[in-house]
């Protein structure tokens, strides 16, 4: 497969990237083997090989969902700045849309 020739300079243009000479340079430079992996990764015959999610397995870290003992409501609002009638009390933050 013939390699294409990428104009960094315009994609930085797009982007809005202001980049000098030797940046330009280094960047194409660096693109250019990045497609030259890829070309090399065509080679390979991928048809019968089913598609990863992951490269490593997964397995979930999550424990089970096992009910507890919780904390009261008296024990949940000792050390609240404020509270009334078993809430905790905040001051207002919304204004009126009025």
């Amino acid at each position: 497969m013939q390699q294409p020739q990428i104009d960094v300079a315009y994609i930085a243009g797009l982007a809005k990237l202001e980049l000098t000479a030797e940046e330009t340079e280094r960047f194409s430079a660096d693109l250019n083997q990045v497609l030259a992996y890829v070309a090399q990764l065509e080679q390979w015959d991928t048809a019968t090989v089913a598609p990863m999610y992951h490269p490593l397995p997964v397995f979930d870290a999550v424990r089970a969902d096992v009910p507890g003992t919780s904390l009261s409501n008296e024990a949940a609002l000792t050390n609240a700045p404020a509270a009334e009638d078993g809430q905790f009390r905040v001051p207002k933050v919304v204004e009126s849309a009025h």
